[in-house]
């Protein structure tokens, strides 16, 4: 089957290689949608930590926002997921530690990530082997959707964690994919973005500000989704006190936060990894139509024109490529 490889900084190929046989309790998906993100940018640069903890290692196969079909199934399998149209969580934790049995198996210190860590292909291929245990039904949901269900439960998680009652205020840091679905996804909200490029945002209805704009309310709470180093000590400035606040981005140096604003304010900070938990209730906000993500797709491409999408070459203002594996 072809697949997309990144074989070192800044290289990366379409290769044939072997396609994935279904192991115990495991099926293979044939891909209809994968999206790219910040994270695959970061692997194609080289940049990514895990490159440098041994996490990960190249050659390598990106992909973790994906949906698709289930064409084979492993023994153990519930056979009603064969031709079932599926997503999947992409942290499989290892079912046997105490994290896992409680619940939080994206926090498995022996996990695979799909398309990120220790090796678990990713989804920028035309198959992909995905455990059941992982899987979501996405009955309904065209490919641009399903696509979108991973980002969406990470967005709706930080929503959760930012515990507002109808009405309040929200103030969302970073108008990229996540931050844009969480501003979509608080829909009892008085939402706000803030970036320095909110002409997107304020197309799809949001109020958006920038830095020079920010009008002086109260922000019941505050969401940091964006990669700016300086942010999350803004955010702790910025939220009421006595509230929340969640931090789903991730700079790319340290992102220092003075713990004595956080105690004087009494605030609570949440950090948020991962959509785990999340991907069904993503899904149903997309199934009824409260929450559409599609605007946020600039294009949707082959495997041989992502490496010029992770290099920087994209073609609208929109915040997510997504990509084809059949094309």
């Amino acid at each position: 089957m072809r697949a997309f490889v990144i074989t070192g900084p800044g290289r990366a190929e379409v290769c044939d290689v072997e396609p994935p046989a279904p192991g115990p309790g495991e099926v293979v998906v044939a891909v209809e949608r994968a999206g790219v993100c910040g994270t695959d940018v970061e692997f194609f640069s080289g940049e990514m930590p895990y490159l440098h903890t041994g996490q990960a290692q190249y050659p390598m196969r990106i992909g973790h926002e994906w949906c698709g079909r289930v064409v084979r199934a492993g023994a153990g399998v519930d056979p009603v997921w064969l031709g079932r149209r599926v997503t999947g969580d992409s942290m499989l934790g290892c079912g046997h530690c105490e994290r896992c049995r409680a619940g939080r198996q994206h926090l498995c210190a022996q996990r695979y990530e799909i398309g990120i860590r220790r090796g678990w292909p990713g989804a920028l291929a035309e198959l992909v082997p995905v455990p059941e245990r992982a899987l979501q039904a996405i009955d309904g949901l065209d490919p641009a959707r399903g696509a979108m269900v991973e980002p969406g439960a990470n967005a709706l998680r930080a929503v959760r964690a930012a515990a507002l009652a109808p009405g309040e205020r929200l103030l969302v840091l970073g108008p990229g994919t996540i931050g844009l679905l969480a501003a979509l996804m608080a829909v009892d909200a008085e939402v706000h973005v803030l970036g320095l490029d909110v002409g997107f945002a304020r197309s799809l209805g949001l109020t958006a500000w920038t830095a020079d704009e920010l009008p002086d309310l109260r922000w019941d709470a505050v969401i940091d989704a964006s990669t700016g180093a300086d942010l999350p000590a803004l955010a702790a400035e910025l939220v009421e006190p006595g509230r929340r606040v969640v931090y789903i981005g991730i700079a790319a140096r340290p992102s220092p936060v003075d713990s004595r604003r956080l105690t004087l304010k009494d605030v609570t900070a949440v950090g948020v990894l991962s959509g785990s938990g999340a991907l069904a209730g993503a899904a149903d906000m997309y199934a009824s139509g409260r929450v559409d993500p599609r605007p946020l797709v600039a294009a949707t491409v082959g495997l041989a024109e992502v490496a010029g999408v992770l290099g920087g070459d994209r073609p609208a203002a929109a915040p997510k490529i997504h990509v084809d594996p059949a094309s």
